[in-house]
């Protein structure tokens, strides 16, 4: 029995592969299949005679649906996990995904002090009015003794006209994470940032087990939960290891298959 105290998926059974190929050396197993992450078939339908086809909407031929993948991250750790989960959205036809970082609250010479390095200048910040033009979310953070970084908290306290307007009702957006140590928060520092969803009456698209095999790994240690994806900072030398990378690909594809299943007319 798991952590949750539920029953654990079966792992006998062969989930489909993502859109994009993952080998033996992006930390999954080789052997086929059986150990892909399970995809959300976003786009098919069943006719009368049984048999599944695509399904032709305006989608199909309009704009393509924009996720944006908003984080904070000083020192490169949420980052990394950022720019691949863009990668599995964009893998998704007819999504497309933009990174935006929130802006800093402490000052120059406090950044300095603490050694972060110098931020990606190609990565815009956001504005709490731009949100309004993101079809789903994807908020990615450190966690600061469960909760989510002051950064991130003070952007999300800036939303107050979108809240007033409801203007993010009904938009799906997950999380991803990144923490100090293995009981530093993966799963409570996505749990309590839902209440900012909650608020503005956005549904919350955790990924649950649908990495596959990948999620039952226990050869080494990987961030990410049923949450959303996640990595392990340790004392901030410690990279995002493959398995973490790939699962953040996994959920950017998987939100990216949500919306637009959403969009379906």
């Amino acid at each position: 029995m798991g952590k949750g105290g539920g029953c654990v998926p079966s792992k006998k059974k062969k989930p489909s592969s993502l859109a994009t190929t993952t080998t033996a050396g992006d930390g999954i197993d080789d052997d086929g299949a059986a150990n892909a992450p399970i995809p959300i078939e976003d786009d098919q339908t069943t006719n009368t005679a049984g048999t599944t086809t695509p399904s032709i909407t305006a989608r199909t031929i309009g704009p393509p649906l924009k996720i944006f993948v908003v984080f904070y991250s000083m020192y490169g750790h949420v980052e990394s996990l950022a720019r691949r989960m863009k990668k599995g959205a964009d893998g998704v036809e007819g999504v497309e995904a933009r990174l935006y970082r929130v802006p800093e609250t402490l000052s120059a010479e406090v950044v300095e002090q603490m050694k972060a390095p110098a931020k990606d200048t190609e990565i815009p910040e956001i504005t709490a009015a731009e949100l309004a033009e993101a079809d789903g979310f994807l908020f990615g953070f450190p966690t600061r003794y469960g909760c989510m970084a002051a950064q991130m908290k003070a952007f999300f306290d800036s939303t107050g006209q979108l809240w007033k307007e409801q203007t993010l009702a009904g938009k799906p957006a997950g999380f991803f994470v990144s923490t100090g140590t293995q009981g530093g928060g993966q799963e409570t520092t996505a749990w309590t940032a839902i209440t900012q969803l909650v608020h503005h009456g956005m549904l919350f698209v955790p990924i649950g087990y649908t990495f596959g095999a990948g999620m039952f790994k226990m050869d080494s240690i990987r961030g990410g939960s049923p949450y959303g994806a996640g990595v392990f900072a340790g004392d901030g030398s410690r990279e995002a290891t493959e398995t973490e990378l790939a699962l953040a690909e996994h959920q950017g594809n998987y939100m990216a298959a949500i919306v637009k299943r959403l969009a379906q007319p």
